[in-house]
């Protein structure tokens, strides 16, 4: 199935949902299946698996909504399934304060356990916003990794883009109005 095909977003809203994405493993399969259809055998290969650890984590993915199977074939008097993102992009609850962000720790796992040898652009810029520019930022960022995505070549290793923009501004001024 086209990821055009596919339906915008799907909300994380179910405790099995967020259960499911908030795994590491589970994570880099939904990367796997972000620009094709695969098989637990192609997923094990790319992700490093075992094909019954595979089996067993797409099928909590497959549980929760988050992928689906697409197609099927047989083989050998097997059938074999082909599994995709259930939509092209999942969104997730805000974490609430103090809490661990998913979407962070899994990105700082995969920087931190991508090779020596991988082209790295890793930077940090502190800035002083307004809260509309804020908002700006945010939005041009979005419609940037937007159109990239639309350019993604499904043949090409994957190239993984995290940004995080937070505004503690906001709450130093929360924290100067109850004083």
């Amino acid at each position: 199935m086209p990821p055009e095909d596919l339906p915008e977003t799907i909300h994380v809203t179910t405790d099995e949902q967020l259960r499911a994405v908030s795994n590491l493993t589970r994570h880099r399969i939904m990367a796997v299946l972000r620009f094709e259809p695969a098989t637990i055998t192609q997923i094990a290969e790319r992700v490093g698996l075992a094909k019954g650890s595979s089996s067993y984590h797409v099928r909590l993915l497959e549980r929760a909504g988050l992928v689906k199977v697409v197609r099927t074939r047989k083989v050998r008097g097997v059938t074999e399934r082909y599994y995709a993102m259930a939509a092209q992009t999942i969104a997730l609850p805000d974490p609430g304060e103090g809490a661990p962000d998913v979407l962070m720790r899994h990105a700082v796992a995969d920087l931190e356990a991508s090779s020596a040898q991988s082209e790295r652009h890793v930077g940090m810029a502190h800035l002083r916003l307004t809260d509309e520019q804020f908002a700006e930022l945010g939005a041009r960022l979005q419609a940037l990794a937007d159109e990239y995505r639309k350019l993604s070549d499904p043949t090409l290793p994957d190239t993984s883009l995290v940004f995080a923009l937070f505004h503690p501004a906001s709450r130093a001024r929360e924290e100067g109005d109850a004083k």
